[in-house]
């Protein structure tokens, strides 16, 4: 019996024993173990960079053409898409009922200058009678007022005649300026209402306008820009075209608008381009890239260092703990990400412009920022980046 009870006792204590050796070490606390991160030491940079705003092409000069008589078009006297000089003939209105009018208001005049011949004949008569009493006065008042009349209605004939050229003129259809002419709206044929059918359309060559439209905030920055010299100006407003290349001729502000738009809060600003190659086109949407005059170095960050969240923005920074162990009570030195709320400013490149919210010095993780949260421990796996000036 005791050689069984010592038996067992052996066997206990060996599984016991066996259980021991095979017993593995606790796993290290996640939270403790660091993340390697890359670090990018802030110092004041110069920063150029552009503000854009969606801009549309038009015409410093743009005339839609109308006809101010009725009538029916005869003749076209250009290609579409054509230049066309001042008083170049465009469009010809059938002009036979003008001609017809002008020759009927001629027949009149020839009329009221008989009348006005008959009357200032008997005028005269009845004048030299009335001296010598041998016509009543009666007479003579009316011989007078006949005159009156005729003398009126020459007039009134005259400019009948006067009215009824300029219909015929208006019959043919001039440009008003030199210009390129569109697609003609009408064909041989077409009947014209007065002041309603459009023709055509034709606008200014050479120098084009950028319309943009700015907040009212920034009333005051655009009338700087638009005082600085022209050597100076130059440089400051440039064009994306659609297909987001750079136009080739800078521009410079033409006028900023009289009043803001109350409802939205807005005023347009007016930008002049040259165009000597026509590639800019009524109506085209490009962006105005408004090179910033800030000449103080800014703090920037790259952009993959920035962190959103709920519509805010930030960025971890590398900061030094001291901290002590059990087994060790000398203080070691432990770097860990600290998180900071940020403003920003614009991109300029890969980084943007920090305008609140972090020092000159600081050091702040570029690297393995999906991994951290506020207080995490990092290391890092290179040399902390430096600027070149």
């Amino acid at each position: 019996m005791n050689r069984f009870v010592l038996s067992c006792i052996i066997i206990t204590g060996s599984l016991f024993a066996g259980s021991c050796g095979d017993k593995k070490p606790d796993a290290p606390n996640p939270a403790t173990i660091p993340v390697p991160v890359n670090l990018y030491e802030l110092h004041p940079e110069t920063a150029i960079y552009f503000d854009q705003y969606p801009g549309t092409v038009v015409p410093l000069m743009q005339v839609d053409l109308k006809s101010q008589i009725e009538g029916y078009v005869t003749a076209i006297h250009f290609k579409e898409g054509e230049k066309v000089k001042k008083g170049q003939v465009l469009y010809d209105i059938d002009r036979s009922k003008y001609q017809a009018t002008i020759s009927q208001s001629q027949a009149n005049l020839q009329v009221a200058q008989a009348n006005l011949a008959q009357a200032q004949k008997d005028a005269d008569r009845y004048t030299y009678l009335n001296e010598h009493e041998a016509v009543a006065k009666q007479t003579l008042d009316h011989a007078l007022t006949t005159l009156q009349n005729a003398k009126q209605q020459l007039a009134a004939a005259k400019q009948q005649i006067v009215k009824d050229q300029t219909d015929l003129n208006y019959s043919a259809i001039r440009a008003p300026f030199d210009g390129t002419i569109g697609i003609s709206q009408v064909k041989v044929g077409n009947t014209i209402v007065p002041g309603q059918t459009i023709l055509n359309t034709i606008s200014t060559d050479g120098p084009v306008a950028v319309d943009i439209v700015v907040s009212e905030k920034q009333i005051p920055h655009f009338v700087k820009l638009q005082q600085l010299k022209s050597t100076i100006a130059d440089s400051v407003f440039t064009l994306l075209l659609p297909d987001n290349t750079l136009y080739n001729y800078p521009g410079e502000i033409s006028f900023i608008d009289r009043g803001v738009n109350t409802q939205t809060g807005t005023i347009t600003v007016r930008l002049k381009f040259a165009d000597p190659s026509s590639v800019l086109r009524a109506g085209m949407s490009c962006r105005v890239r408004v090179r910033n005059q800030d000449t103080e170095p800014q703090l920037l960050v790259p952009g993959k260092a920035i962190v959103e969240q709920l519509g805010e923005f930030f960025v971890y920074i590398a900061k030094d703990t001291a901290i002590k162990t059990l087994a060790d009570s000398t203080a070691k030195v432990a770097l860990h990400a600290l998180q900071k709320k940020v403003v920003l400013g614009a991109q300029v490149a890969d980084k943007v412009i920090v305008k609140q919210g972090l020092e000159e010095g600081e050091k702040v993780i570029v690297d393995g920022v999906q991994k951290l949260h506020d207080g995490s421990f990092i290391v890092t796996q290179a040399p902390a980046a430096t600027p070149t000036h």
